[in-house]
């Protein structure tokens, strides 16, 4: 579960930088990896996203635990 849980943080936090770059410098970092232009999607980059935002779901519940003061490791 530990694994799991760094991972979806990972992914996050990629998504994160991501929407970053797009606010800030109108660069699309999963599209320029994927080889489309800005705002393009293919089925790679789809699925990057998808990742994305089910990592963001998985941690739904670990931001509770935070929030109820237990660790968020577990």
């Amino acid at each position: 579960m530990r694994y799991l849980n760094a991972l979806a943080l990972l992914l996050v936090i990629v998504g994160g930088v991501n929407w970053l770059l797009v606010g800030i410098a109108k660069f699309d970092l999963v599209a320029a990896i994927t080889g489309n232009s800005f705002g393009q999607t293919s089925l790679i980059s789809s699925a990057v996203y998808v990742l994305v935002g089910v990592a963001a779901v998985w941690l739904v519940p670990a931001l509770a635990r935070a929030a109820a003061g237990r660790d968020m490791a577990a």
